[in-house]
């Protein structure tokens, strides 16, 4: 099966923002992917730190089946103009990678399978 690279952001890194569910949430979906037989990575990157440099090194480390683009990037509105860089530095980097949207870190796996399948 192909791998899969989640785009998040660093719950460690987010000011006024308790990591700990969060942390313990992508465990979960770790574990799920585990479950499924799917190797699985995860880029979660740091607002301050050039996360687009970040993703490009995930992107370029490997090949991936499927990129599955976190609700953290996706549907906080001032990050908007990242999430539009993300997709476009999947269609670039990772031109034969599915896209794929979670809900929670949680069912990462489950939005990789709908276009890994």
């Amino acid at each position: 099966m192909a791998r899969v690279l989640v785009v998040g952001l660093d719950p460690t890194k987010l000011q006024d923002w308790d990591p700990e569910p969060v942390q313990a949430a992508i465990a979960r979906g770790q574990a799920r992917f585990d479950d499924q037989g799917i190797e699985a990575g995860y880029c979660l990157v740091d607002l301050n730190e050039n996360p687009e440099k970040a993703i490009v090194a995930a992107l370029r480390g490997n090949d991936y089946g499927c990129v599955v683009i976190g609700g953290g990037i996706r549907t906080h509105e001032p990050l908007v103009e990242l999430f539009e860089k993300v997709v476009n530095l999947v269609r670039l980097h990772a031109p034969d990678a599915a896209i794929a949207f979670n809900s929670s870190p949680e069912d990462c796996a489950d939005a990789a399978l709908r276009w890994l399948r």
